[in-house]
């Protein structure tokens, strides 16, 4: 028997409760119940709150400070933009900061989209992030309201932008929480001190870029082309507001009102998806009648065991999140390093060997990265010939990604300084140090090899840095050294007046640095088969 409740008359059913201070109290449960964890956490919360907001109020000030001045439309409109796109890349490297992130903890819940939109974005706004954006979005908005109309603008533009740059976090992490909550997502997070470093190198480049050229004024023709992308368009409004153009502040106003709509409306297709598709990993894959073992890069690859370790030593530097970051590392500031210098016109054609010094790197602590795993390729190793073969397609998977890269870096730094007739020498010079590198390498990976922790941020075993340590700086100190006949063949060559044969570095350079690496993979081998039981347990600490 049911029973229906009719509500009486002239007094319509109270409709269903607004899910937004729900939201907005269960954000502020998860920080508080955050801070009751530890007392560390509790200092390091406040303490990065405290500078936080004072940056925030110093960045207040300056802008403020920066009103009247001829170039405060520019900086404004650039520094909002810069702010919205740290927004996008935010939930990518730093998916755990928020677990109201994550939607799908919300699937059994009988929501609505839309109303779930109103409350996330609700209580996305408590936080430092907002009240820091809220801060450098007002101080831009003062800065460049020259007038009431623009006062009047910007009272719409501040609220606007702000909703933006957090809506547009929250539709990022929404299109992307499948990868968020996987390993890939936690590979994410791991390189996001590589992006930091990477984004503190552009801001040096251009502040000096911005020195060398005279002041603010080069940046004006980017900020006319950013003062139309959302929401740096509402600043914008402003700006033209202040000059009296109300029909370009008005669609302004309008562009960066129909970003808003857009994010909402792809965030909400996002939830719609995430809460009626089954997750990827609860599916088995459709058969595809066919084998796999042979295509892509498998079939590339030769036949026999250098096949295999070279395909899995790929698949480590692939999957295996510290050997990533270590190889992406690598790739970034091993092309930054001579380019930026190249750019700032103090630079020279031979830093592109630097970029053969990054990637030479990989090819220390080569055991290291198996971990306790290595115990398997102890089991096929039963003489010096095995260990020469194992460490020779280790190699050979190294210069894979190497050689290429090599010549690209050589060729860009080239390119960047004007002085292609250098280039047959400096990378004749990188490919005799990638050589040395695999040559020492080898060698370090034998002697000298350690344990890379799998569940912790560090990069050694405790007790095992100053083996580390040794390996890498007397591995590279030896590389140097090996490298020193092509180092004094360039120099004779230009003391001696023969600049039309500095080409033949090129071909020197690629047969003594294949010699090099021949003879250090042999000189590694007896002592890899000889040393397999203490290799293993040196590399099981971790």
């Amino acid at each position: 028997m049911s029973t229906t409740y009719d509500a009486p008359a002239g007094r319509t059913a109270p409709g269903p409760p607004s899910l937004t201070p729900v939201f907005v109290r269960l954000k502020l449960s998860l920080l508080r119940n955050g801070l009751r964890q530890s007392g560390g956490r509790r200092a390091a919360y406040i303490t990065s709150a405290v500078l936080a907001l004072l940056f925030a109020a110093l960045q207040l000030l300056g802008l403020i400070a920066l009103r009247g001045d001829a170039h405060a439309g520019t900086v404004t409109v650039l520094l909002t933009a810069v702010l919205a796109l740290a927004w996008a890349v935010m939930p990518l490297f730093f998916p755990s900061g928020d677990e109201t992130l994550d939607p799908t903890r919300l699937v059994m819940l009988p929501l609505r989209p839309r109303s779930l939109i109103v409350a996330l974005l609700a209580a996305s706004l408590v936080g430092i992030g907002p009240l820091f954006t809220l801060c450098l979005v007002l101080g831009s908005a003062i800065a460049v309201a020259g007038s009431w109309a623009a006062g009047a603008v910007a009272a719409v533009a501040v609220p606007l932008t702000v909703l933006v740059c957090v809506a547009l976090a929250r539709a990022v992490a929404a299109a992307n929480t499948r990868l968020l909550t996987s390993r890939k997502g936690r590979d994410l997070a791991v390189l996001s001190g590589l992006v930091i470093a990477v984004g503190f190198q552009v801001v040096n480049f251009g502040a000096q870029r911005i020195g060398d050229s005279g002041g603010l004024s080069t940046l004006d023709p980017a900020a006319d082309v950013v003062r139309w992308l959302p929401p740096a368009a509402a600043i914008g409004a402003v700006d033209s507001a202040a000059d009296g153009a109300y029909g370009r502040a008005v669609l302004q106003l309008l562009l960066t009102a129909a970003a808003l709509a857009a994010l909402l409306y792809g965030w909400q297709r996002s939830l719609t998806r995430l809460m009626t598709s089954p997750d990827g990993s609860t599916v088995r894959p459709a058969d595809t009648g066919r084998e796999k073992s042979g295509a892509g890069l498998a079939g590339l690859l030769p036949e026999g065991r250098t096949g295999t370790v070279m395909l899995r030593t790929l698949r480590y530097a692939w999957r295996d999140p510290k050997t990533k970051t270590a190889w992406i590392t690598s790739l970034a500031i091993g092309l930054i390093v001579p380019l930026f210098n190249a750019l700032q016109g103090h630079g020279t054609v031979y830093f592109a060997s630097f970029g053969a010094f990054m990637l030479g790197a990989q090819m220390y602590n080569q055991f290291g990265q198996d971990t306790s795993a290595f115990w398997m390729v102890v089991q096929t190793i039963s003489s010096s010939r095995d260990a020469y073969l194992e460490l020779r397609a280790r190699a050979l998977a190294i210069l894979l990604v190497t050689l290429p890269y090599t010549v690209l870096v050589a060729v860009v730094t080239a390119g960047a300084i004007g002085d292609w007739a250098a280039l047959p020498e400096a990378l004749g010079l990188s490919l005799g140090l990638l050589g040395a590198m695999l040559a020492t390498g080898a060698v370090a990976s034998a002697v000298f090899a350690y344990s890379i922790p799998q569940d912790s941020r560090k990069n050694v075993a405790p007790g095992q840095g100053g083996i580390a340590f040794l390996a890498i700086t007397g591995g590279m100190l030896t590389s140097g050294l090996l490298c020193a006949p092509l180092i004094a063949l360039v120099i004779w060559l230009h003391v001696a007046g023969h600049h039309d044969s500095l080409w033949l570095v090129l071909p020197a350079g690629v047969v003594y640095g294949a010699l090099v690496a021949y003879a250090g993979l042999r000189a590694a081998a007896p002592r890899t088969a000889r040393r397999l039981p203490e290799i293993l347990t040196a590399v099981s600490r971790g």
